[in-house]
């Protein structure tokens, strides 16, 4: 993954030179249809107002962006999750060998949107579920579908969804979405954060990402929200 790492630094050089990112410079694919699915038929109870859940769906720019315009989070901040502490940086997780996936975490009112609407949500807009190791032109392990259930209660609802789509079909190819153990989040160099909103033009985002966010406006207009929340708007 080293000489691809090398060429996507470049091109990004050359096409903004002030941001370093990681997802492909220029995209021969675009973004993929939404998916319409129903939502779970199991989900959790809490009268909290605040949790936390980690996904991991492909480049973190387009997930985040997603999230971000959802009614009911509080915040979307992309990072690292799967690796120790001291690989959590974005040149060692480039190199696909650390046990990082890009992920986001967010955070959420589970009085105004509930973990299985955040999970209907991943699994139909914001990322193929269906791709291993890869999302669109990006490929690697770091780019891996996956959840990090941070209780016993996201475990259950999220193990009891993946089954409930498997037995449906709705999807052209199984699920390979993996649960895998929550061991810390670490959020991502700043530069990654709210990096679609900031670069609405960048060829990256209007090919792969932009889709994404027009899409949840179409399949879930209670859901969206126009303003996103950002990450530095708190800082």
């Amino acid at each position: 993954m080293k000489n691809l790492f090398t060429w996507r630094r470049t091109l990004l050089g050359l096409a903004a030179a002030s941001v370093i990112g990681q997802c492909s410079a220029f995209s021969l694919g675009g973004s993929e249809d939404a998916v319409i699915i129903p939502p779970p038929t199991l989900d959790e109870t809490t009268q909290a107002h605040s949790e936390t859940a980690v996904f991991a769906g492909g480049c973190f720019w387009g997930v985040q962006g997603v999230f971000q315009h959802v009614n009911g989070v509080k915040k979307a901040v992309s990072g690292y999750a799967g690796g120790a502490a001291n690989t959590a940086e974005y040149e060692k997780v480039s190199e696909g060998d650390t046990g990082h996936a890009e992920s986001v975490e967010v955070t959420f009112d589970p009085t105004q949107v509930t973990y299985g609407t955040l999970l209907q949500i991943y699994f139909s807009v914001a990322h193929n579920p269906t791709e291993l190791n890869r999302q669109g032109p990006d490929s690697g392990t770091q780019y891996r579908s996956a959840i990090f259930p941070e209780n016993q209660e996201q475990q259950r609802v999220a193990q009891a969804y993946i089954a409930q789509l498997d037995a449906a079909h709705l999807f052209n190819k199984p699920i390979v979405t993996k649960l895998e153990t929550y061991n810390g989040f670490y959020p991502a160099e700043d530069y990654h954060q709210d990096f679609l909103t900031e670069h609405p033009t960048y060829p990256y985002i209007v090919i792969n990402d932009m889709p994404k966010v027009a899409q949840l406006k179409q399949l879930y207009p209670d859901r969206y929200q126009e303003k996103a929340v950002l990450v530095k708007a708190g800082l």
